[in-house]
């Protein structure tokens, strides 16, 4: 299998809203930055040519023993699943019962069938009339308008069902801003099976001056740059601590930033499973984005609320598309202490909008 949170930018944790912790990862774990990459590239095509030759229900049969011993071997990922559900029952009861070890594997061999899913989308194969749009009156207006915008996203579901619907939609042109580093042989699958794919993204570990001016020239041409915003920057950039089910998480404050120099539309998407599909999920966060000195850090904490409410619904209606492997609730020793609410007027002017 592939390390599930590492196909595009910066993290996140896990705790419910009753009790107070719940047995989980170490409070002092590792950042997700420093978990490597575990991909099996010639497993990963052995089970695409099994899915091509016999059909997903060989695939789901063969990816079981896979799966298992994936949750045996990474006691990370084993944890992680299962803070997450426990604290996702407890803050919303979306499982509907005190999640156990069966719910964490078939969280795990959901991660699995989703890898396949991002095969079959950047390859051109996914059926995707089973591909239904939720808020795309909201996406068709803007993309009218001739402007682009910042499109937050999550390490939820299969977003490369949203990079090959893109391209399906007349108008929409889309950069997706990445941290790649911790998925560069699952890229390189994804690249053979279409390369053209991989010029819609944009390699990035920080945005410099230089790299704002070309972004801003994009959106005002209309395109749209998407960059992920659950993940806890990676080298020492600033985040926000809300509540996310239940309890604190760090989510990075770049995408606002990034909005607000570009004084352009923040949105949000997602895709997550629906029946025998999938449902992409589109929500205008803010029409504009103004972050002024004395009111700049509370402006961040109540744009980042709006997203993490987003967030919450969307793991809510489909809570095993959760693909944050490691401990999202953690303080991390990177991120502790930057840009709480409590810090107003810190180095405001140095900041650097963070993938």
């Amino acid at each position: 299998m592939v390390q599930p949170d590492s196909s595009s930018s910066p993290p996140g944790p896990s705790g419910p809203s009753g009790p107070s912790e719940p047995s989980g990862p170490s409070r002092r774990s590792q950042h997700w930055s420093a978990i490597g990459e575990v991909t099996c590239v010639w497993g990963i095509w052995l089970l695409y040519a099994l899915y091509r030759v016999f059909g997903r229900v060989l695939f789901r049969i063969v990816m079981v023993p896979v799966v298992a011993y994936y949750w045996l071997a990474y006691p990370l990922a084993r944890r992680s699943s299962t803070d997450y559900l426990r604290r996702l029952e407890a803050a919303t009861g979306a499982i509907g019962t005190r999640p156990t070890w069966r719910h964490s594997l078939n969280h795990l061999f959901s991660f699995g069938d989703t890898i396949l899913d991002k095969l079959l989308a950047i390859g051109g194969r996914y059926r995707f009339e089973h591909v239904s749009k939720e808020g795309g009156d909201v996406l068709l207006r803007q993309i009218a308008s001739g402007q682009g915008g910042i499109i937050m996203t999550a390490h939820v579901g299969c977003l490369e069902l949203c990079r090959a619907m893109a391209n399906r939609i007349d108008g929409l042109r889309l950069t997706v801003l990445v941290h790649s580093a911790h998925a560069e042989q699952f890229n390189r699958v994804l690249a053979r099976l279409d390369p053209d794919a991989m010029l819609q993204l944009y390699q990035i570990d920080d945005i410099s001056p230089a790299t704002a001016l070309e972004l801003s020239a994009r959106v005002q041409a209309g395109e749209f740059v998407a960059i992920a915003g659950d993940r806890a920057p990676a080298h020492g950039g600033r985040a926000v601590s809300v509540p996310f089910l239940g309890a604190p998480a760090r989510f990075p404050v770049g995408p606002y930033v990034l909005a607000a120099l570009l004084k352009c539309p923040l949105f949000a998407m997602g895709c997550v499973r629906a029946g025998n599909g999938h449902v992409i999920r589109f929500t205008e966060l803010a029409r504009s984005v103004a972050l002024p000195r004395a009111a700049r850090e509370a402006r961040l904490v109540e744009l980042a609320q709006r997203y993490v409410a987003w967030l919450e619904l969307l793991v809510v209606r489909s809570p095993y598309d959760w693909f944050n492997f490691y401990d999202f609730w953690a303080r991390d020793p990177i991120s502790v202490g930057r840009l709480d609410p409590s810090q107003t007027g810190r180095d405001q002017d140095a900041e650097h909008p963070q993938s």
